[in-house]
């Protein structure tokens, strides 16, 4: 079954609220890092449009041939993959446990006590935000793939792009340094956009904070944690974030930032069947469809260093 009793020490009180373990939802969400683009149920495509050098010296009568410059039109495609969530359980799994759940009437009439149904309608949106939050950054679809080849996230889609901007990871061995070479290779044009921003994982924060702290005459102690910003970009971390890879690109929740997102309807996650599994049965399913992808608009705003052993993104020598 799908509910599980551990350790029960039920001696006829209990806690009134069942409590659920804390975990991270989806952060490229809820943190506005990310576009998402509702109500596709098939593809859509993200359009994009690049102009090329246009001016040149005044000509008196300018002809066809003296044209200069011209539009580049692309798109990127969102085409969202379908996955749900489906657990079976047994109401009476909780009988053991709270006495005031054990049934009043007959058995046969026994039915999932409300506060039972909101405990783990409770457990298992966090589950299934925490698990959209890794897809979105790590997802790796797979057609007739694995249960966990269900979309492909923001990091696979990039490495897709040819243009992406790859910092040499040999050479700097401190977080400081590190985040002073991906500013360096951040485009002119990207760096003083309000959308900057730098991507990193907990840890990785976790050690350019100790680095600062460790510095002499910064204005830190170990009791404080210092600002999440490099040189006046700020940085999000990111839960799902792999370690030993930094990236820096525009972030917004709508069309101004690099990342994008393909959905259903944005409460899907959210939206959840329960009912019997059968009328004859005793068992109750929780039912939950989810449809979702991700992708990149331009590699050229997207700057990355990884020096992970298994690399994603790998420097090519100019030349």
């Amino acid at each position: 079954m799908a509910i599980v009793v551990k350790n029960t020490n039920y001696n006829g009180e209990v806690l009134e609220r069942i409590l659920t373990v804390a975990t991270t939802g989806n952060e490229l969400v809820d943190k506005g890092l990310i576009m998402v683009i509702p109500g596709v149920e098939k593809k859509i495509s993200v359009p994009r449009l690049k102009a090329g050098k246009m001016l040149q010296k005044r000509k008196e009568d300018p002809q066809k041939s003296d044209a200069q410059g011209d539009f580049n039109y692309s798109e990127q495609t969102l085409e969202p993959h379908d996955f749900m969530a489906f657990t079976v359980f047994n109401p009476r799994a909780f009988e053991q446990i709270w006495r005031k759940w054990q049934p009043k009437g007959n058995l046969v009439f026994a039915e999932l006590p409300p506060e039972a149904q909101n405990a783990l309608l409770e457990a298992l949106s966090k589950q299934v935000q925490f698990e959209l939050g890794n897809l979105f950054v790590n997802g790796e679809y797979v057609s007739g793939g694995t249960d966990d080849q269900l979309m492909d996230g923001i990091l696979t889609q990039a490495a897709k792009a040819s243009d992406v901007i790859v910092v040499n990871p040999e050479g700097p061995t401190s977080m400081i340094d590190r985040l002073y070479a991906v500013r360096n290779a951040i485009p002119k044009a990207m760096r003083e956009n309000p959308n900057l921003r730098i991507l990193m994982s907990v840890d990785d924060f976790d050690q350019y904070d100790k680095e600062l702290t460790e510095r002499e005459h910064k204005n830190s102690n170990e009791s404080e944690v210092n600002s999440k910003r490099f040189k006046g970009i700020a940085i999000e971390t990111v839960a799902a974030w792999p370690d030993s890879l930094i990236m820096a690109t525009l972030c917004s929740p709508d069309a101004d930032g690099n990342f994008f997102a393909a959905v259903n309807l944005q409460d899907d996650e959210n939206v959840i069947q329960i009912d019997k599994l059968s009328n004859p049965s005793e068992l109750y399913f929780f039912k939950l469809l989810i449809k979702a992808d991700t992708n990149v608009g331009f590699g050229e705003e997207i700057v990355v260093m990884d020096w992970r052993k298994t690399k994603k993104f790998n420097y090519v020598p100019e030349g």
